[in-house]
């Protein structure tokens, strides 16, 4: 074999043979075929470079640290998204018409916190909110305090057209509200009350020219109920920057100042925590004390904030205090002394409560005029309505605020309500049932509006006492708001007058001049209220609504909102005072009757006699117990 023989053979043997034959004689590839072949090689060799690099990328334990936590739990999250991956995606951010990146302003370590935080496996649950003790937080002077989520729509369990109507009735009661406020602040800022006519402030209030701010403490927590949380930090920044009673040198009512100051800032430290509200509370609180320095321990009617001498009224039956005042501190003492830990406030209301339960009572009713020197009563006038009204109110709601604990409140309240139904209960000719006055053993049948609460006050009995006696509690409850909705709804104006009386010839009608005019009392509204979450009748709700077209068209005016001089004329002149109580107690009255149940619900707040709740013990965890 020669040498060339030899090479070719052994070339042959050793380099890949790239022919084909044709006929017999080997053919070189053509270039097509031999592109793909090296094609598919380089692929081949590419996706093995590619999954190599990346393993070892990924492995690197530098590179798992950072990102691989991240990736993982991003993939959890995409395999949890399951159908929503196919909705659009909105929201996205815009600048002139073009998409920014959200990421971009983020360094890459912002980045990965914000995706781990976003998507740990920890994931993150909104729950449902609970519109009775809901709180939510919101900034105020630079701090957060807790605030009650309440101006939210409230479900209600009526069809779709109904819950739309209520929504349209709540929504008019907050703009009243605003209406209301709104004047006030442009008009009598700092002073106790408007004039809303005269478009000034009102010097002749309960509490004179004072600037106390009666009207921004009385509405605070009405501001808060109906959401309005603009109106109620303009309020709130007051209070904490410019409330004061150094200046102060009148008497004051010591009534008054209770229910409308302390029971005020009470309820908005309960609400929202805010310990302002609190310590401003026990500030008036101190104020107030001298007028308990009596030898039977039953304040004056009166109290000098400068000097603290205290007195009565000189037109109280020869100097005597009033049933109605000393017996309505106890709700406002006891739950400041709970929250100060301060026990001197509690300790004068249980004194009151003691010397009072010790006195013999004609026919076994109190009337309402006591000596604070001597500890005899004086004239023998017994009423439920003005100057006895709340002194039983305040017995009832004791023994609630106690969560069912003092009973010796309750024992009070029924001895003086059994003698109050064989006394003062009485049924016309025509079958309407009302309270009648007594003077000296004679019925005088009259009845107060200022008495209107007591239908109320007897359907809250019937629902808390749990014995055979709770249905006639809560039948005379019921028929008691009746017949003060019949005393509004025989006037012209659908207003119900001051006073009513019955006669062999009226019944349910005011028969004096000084007995026609309306300035905007809430007691009517206020059985409208608690009857309607007691039964869910819905006629109390159509008499509130009754009641707030009333006030559209006949009290309200560019200023606010006055009272009116005779109920029985069209076209009646207005007193030209906004009362503070319109926003203490008739509007909020008239919002919660046409919110949910769930909306400062009964078994866990109790209203003191401005209408300022006061939290349930044991049953409100805004109770806020002094640790």
């Amino acid at each position: 074999m020669s040498a060339t023989n030899l090479t070719m053979t052994n070339s042959t043997l050793l380099l890949p043979q790239y022919h084909k034959y044709l006929n017999g004689a080997p053919v070189p590839f053509s270039r097509r075929t031999r592109r793909n072949s090296e094609l598919c090689l380089v692929v081949l060799v590419f996706i093995s470079m590619t999954i190599i690099c990346f393993g070892a990328l990924f492995y690197l334990p530098e590179f798992k640290a950072s990102y691989g936590g991240t990736f993982n739990n991003v993939y959890k999250h995409i395999q949890n998204a399951g159908p929503e991956l196919l909705l659009p995606a909105h929201g996205n951010s815009r600048h002139d018409g073009v998409l920014e990146d959200p990421h971009a302003a983020w360094d890459k370590q912002a980045l990965e916190a914000k995706i781990d935080e976003d998507y740990s496996d920890k994931r993150k649950v909104l729950e449902r909110p609970d519109t009775g003790n809901t709180i939510k937080q919101h900034i105020i002077n630079n701090s957060f305090i807790s605030e009650p989520v309440v101006n939210v729509e409230h479900i209600e369990t009526s069809q779709t057209n109904e819950m739309s109507e209520l929504r349209q009735r709540r929504n008019k009661v907050k703009e009243m509200m605003k209406h209301g406020w709104d004047n006030y602040v442009k008009y009598a800022w700092g002073k106790n009350e408007l004039k809303p006519v005269s478009k000034r402030d009102h010097s002749g209030s309960v509490f004179g020219s004072a600037s106390m701010g009666a009207t921004i403490v009385d509405s605070l927590d009405t501001l808060l109920i109906m959401g309005l949380h603009d109106e109620y930090k303009l309020g709130r920044d007051w209070v904490a920057n410019n409330f004061t009673l150094e200046n102060v040198k009148i008497d004051i009512s010591v009534f008054e100042t209770n229910i409308r100051f302390i029971g005020g800032f009470l309820t908005c430290f309960a609400m929202t925590g805010d310990t302002v509200f609190r310590d401003k509370a026990e500030y008036i609180a101190k104020k107030l004390l001298p007028a308990f320095q009596t030898p039977t321990g039953i304040p004056y009617s009166l109290v000098n904030l400068k000097s603290g001498n205290s007195k009565n009224y000189l037109w109280a039956s020869g100097g005597s205090s009033i049933l109605s005042e000393f017996g309505t501190l106890h709700l406002e003492f006891v739950y400041l002394s709970d929250i100060t830990g301060n026990d001197i406030y509690r300790q004068k209301v249980d004194t009151i409560r003691q010397f009072v339960r010790s006195l013999d009572r004609p026919n076994g009713l109190y009337p309402n005029f006591l000596n604070p020197i001597t500890g005899k009563w004086g004239q023998r006038h017994v009423s439920l309505g003005g100057l006895g009204d709340s002194f039983y109110e305040y017995l009832l709601k004791a023994y609630i605020q106690s969560n069912g604990k003092d009973l010796v409140a309750r024992d009070m309240f029924d001895d003086a309500m059994a003698s109050v139904m064989d006394n003062l209960v009485q049924t016309s000719s025509n079958g309407l049932t009302y309270l009648a006055d007594m003077r000296f053993d004679r019925l005088e049948h009259k009845m107060d509006h200022l008495s209107c609460f007591a239908g109320g006050m007897f359907a809250l009995a019937g629902e808390t006492l749990g014995s055979d006696a709770a249905k006639h509690y809560t039948d005379l409850g019921a028929s008691l708001t009746e017949t003060c909705h019949v005393a509004y709804d025989k006037t012209p104006t659908k207003l119900g007058p001051e006073a009513f009386r019955f006669t062999d010839n009226y019944e349910a009608v005011a028969v004096r001049g000084n007995e026609k005019y309306n300035i905007l009392r809430p007691e009517t509204i206020e059985s409208y209220f608690v009857l309607w979450r007691l039964t869910h009748d819905n006629k109390y709700r159509e008499w509130g609504w009754e009641a707030v077209q009333a006030f559209e068209k006949h009290c309200r005016v560019s200023g606010g909102y006055s009272g009116i001089k005779d109920v029985y004329q069209i076209d009646s002149s207005k007193d030209d005072v906004q009362q503070s109580y319109f926003f203490a107690e008739t509007l909020k009255y008239l919002y919660l009757l046409f919110s949910d149940d769930s909306l400062i619900p009964l078994d866990k707040w109790v209203f003191n006699s401005e209408a300022h709740p006061l939290p349930v013990k044991e049953r409100n965890s805004q109770y806020r117990m002094h640790q």
